[in-house]
């Protein structure tokens, strides 16, 4: 069995893990389930991405699988499903994503001992952000407009998936039923009773002056422009972290797409903010003005206009969600930090410096450079 290394938390890599590691026993009875080309032998590598337990497992015939563990507070059988129908969705169409398997009664994951197991074929390609911490910019410019490209062509497969949006009780997803409220504080008293926990949470912030001071000046330039938006699915967590590539170098390409656990319907609009928000902005270096990766960004978005037709309606949206992006699933990490987990570091990474300090730094003098050069290079870009 291969030996689990701790996990990537707020402060980077940690030896602790707040879930178990995969272990040969359980995956072998798990396998057991699904129609695989012959049976499960160990676990031969360890995911370090949180809140959920990852890991490679050879089979007896020498072929390998991924699997994946959900906590059912957090996942089930039924919750997966709703993401591999997207996923199912987009492999038709042509988008490079992980192959799923079903139990050998047809279902999309396997419910068993309180936790939900899903299983992927092995995906070509290199792992080359394997040991980044998430959220980090792209290596180069190539890999970025690799990756805005493949994202252009998730939302032009995504115009045809219909599916209406996920229930509002599932957490740590990338949402936006709040911020598209037309009232910022009123969606939020709607929306934190059907999250698990958050009420308890937010008890101890004052959340109810915090929000409205960081936020609503935000929600305000949205607000007129509610009307404009027109549904869509996305990926809900595009980053370097959840792509495969064809090679090591420079030059590399995406030949893979990972990891839709907080897909949900939105608009491509907000789905290609948060591939902003999670792809251009070094977050994790404050001390220098969490500087934006503006040669990268460019790339990226030139990439994405190759194969997606982005309407001046949606050039307008991207700017006006940016700051408002992160609210929800912000929240729900406050919840999963603070009564799932038990971590006060984390809470204050969600809460504080996430939640709130991400609204500041985009009222700062260069989080307000950003939106002025993204609205002006959208706006750029829509012309002849």
């Amino acid at each position: 069995m291969a030996e689990a290394s701790g996990q990537f938390g707020v402060n980077g890599l940690e030896n602790r893990r707040d879930w178990p590691a995969l272990a040969d026993p359980e995956v072998r009875r798990v396998l057991s389930h699904f129609p695989l080309p012959a049976p499960a032998r160990q676990v031969v590598w360890h995911g370090r991405r949180p809140f959920s337990s990852t890991g490679v497992v050879s089979l007896e015939n020498g072929s390998r699988v991924f699997v994946k563990r959900h906590d059912h507070c957090l996942r089930n059988a039924t919750a997966l499903a709703e993401e591999h129908r997207f996923i199912a969705h987009l492999s038709g169409r042509g988008i490079p994503v992980g192959q799923t398997w079903r139990t050998t009664d047809g279902q999309a994951a396997l419910d068993f001992n309180g936790s939900a197991y899903e299983v992927f074929s092995i995906m070509p390609g290199h792992d080359l952000y394997e040991t980044v911490q998430s959220w980090e910019p792209f290596h180069n410019i190539r890999h970025a407009f690799s990756a805005g490209l493949h994202l252009g062509q998730l939302h032009e497969a995504a115009r045809s998936f219909d599916a209406p949006a996920r229930p509002s009780s599932r957490p740590l997803l990338s949402t936006f039923e709040v911020i598209t409220s037309p009232d910022l504080m009123a969606g939020l008293n709607c929306w934190i009773p059907q999250q698990s926990g958050l009420a308890e949470a937010l008890t101890r912030h004052f959340w109810r002056k915090d929000i409205p001071a960081a936020l609503l000046k935000f929600h305000e330039r949205l607000k007129p422009h509610l009307s404009e938006i027109q549904p869509r699915w996305g990926h809900g967590d595009w980053h370097p972290s959840n792509l495969f590539w064809d090679d090591t170098g420079p030059d590399a390409q995406i030949c893979g797409i990972l990891d839709f656990g907080m897909s949900d319907q939105t608009c491509a609009a907000y789905d290609l903010a948060v591939a902003i928000e999670r792809s251009a902005i070094e977050w994790l270096r404050p001390e220098n003005d969490c500087p934006v990766a503006f040669d990268r960004l460019d790339a990226f978005l030139r990439g994405y206009q190759t194969r997606y037709t982005i309407s001046d309606t949606e050039r307008s949206l991207v700017s006006l969600f940016l700051p408002l992006v992160h609210v929800e699933y912000a929240l729900s990490e406050v919840a999963y930090y603070e009564t799932l987990v038990h971590d006060q570091n984390g809470v204050k990474a969600a809460y504080t410096d996430y939640l709130l300090g991400h609204a500041h730094w985009f009222s700062s003098p260069s989080g307000q450079k950003m939106l002025d050069w993204l609205e002006q290079t959208l706006k750029t870009s829509a012309c002849p």
